[in-house]
């Protein structure tokens, strides 16, 4: 745990801060190199980018203050730490979606190849961001007594996200980016498998993430918003995941052409 990665006099340079901007920009420059290899103007897929950053910032936050109001009702000088807060992913990740599509639609872009050219960019950037969150303390995860369970120590921590100290956790943070990076492999190396067809890489990105993050939410020990028996996210996953399924079915229904020996049989029967 490194909350702070330096001081600059007396400002703080925060780990976390530092690690969401790489995260950003990396997953955005891998974006660029796939949009580049697909024939997409790279100039549009780097405006289309900056929105999506943009917007994923705003709906993290925007989640957290909703799944949060009660603590932010009681005490509105709580506001201020939105502005140093990531938020909710599956926040940013919504108004990311819903901007990027009306970004498409205004320019004509093909939606679905857009989509599976940001896909893997946003499981890098996770990647990166969950770091952030482990030398932050943030996202941490409840007592356990695992051989692999993380201690933290550092009382800024413990002041600034309500990190327990002294006391073994589950590191979730790990737990998601490893589930990310599994994620992003998994993504790379099947999308040129079978049938591919547009939209397929995105969809079954949400579908894992939505897998992952549903599972992984048990293991969470930090206070989160909850609705009904499910925590936010959770609740979130379960529209997600049975969505991504079916698109992947109405998607590659309608855009995969038929098999190769199905086209060889008609060529002969020709």
């Amino acid at each position: 745990m490194h909350p702070i990665l330096f001081e600059i006099g007396r400002f703080p340079v925060y780990t976390y801060g530092v690690l969401l901007a790489a995260a950003y920009l990396l997953g955005l420059q891998f974006a660029l190199v796939r949009a580049r290899t697909r024939g997409l103007d790279p100039n549009r897929v780097m405006d289309l980018g900056i929105w999506i950053i943009i917007s994923a910032l705003a709906g993290a936050k925007l989640l957290l203050l909703f799944v949060e109001f009660d603590t932010f009702g009681r005490n509105p000088k709580e506001l201020l730490t939105l502005l140093r807060a990531g938020g909710v992913f599956y926040g940013g990740l919504i108004a990311a979606v819903a901007v990027a599509l009306w970004y498409l639609r205004r320019h004509r872009m093909p939606m679905w190849t857009v989509t599976d050219v940001f896909a893997p960019g946003i499981a890098l950037g996770h990647v990166i961001g969950r770091m952030g969150c482990f030398f932050a303390g943030c996202c941490f995860g409840t007592p356990t007594d695992v051989p692999w369970a993380i201690t933290f120590h550092n009382t800024y921590a413990a002041e600034n996200v309500g990190t327990p100290l002294n006391v073994p956790l589950h590191p979730t943070q790990l737990y998601e980016a490893g589930a990310e990076l599994l994620i992003l492999g998994l993504l790379l190396a099947t999308e040129n498998k079978g049938r591919p067809f547009p939209g397929r890489t995105f969809w079954s990105y949400m579908f894992l993430y939505g897998v992952s993050r549903f599972i992984i939410e048990f293991y969470r020990g930090d206070t989160r918003g909850t609705i009904g028996a499910f925590s936010t996210s959770q609740f979130l996953s379960l529209i997600i995941v049975p969505l991504a399924i079916l698109m992947l079915i109405v998607l590659g229904r309608r855009q995969a052409g038929p098999a190769p020996q199905a086209n060889a049989r008609r060529a002969r029967a020709a």
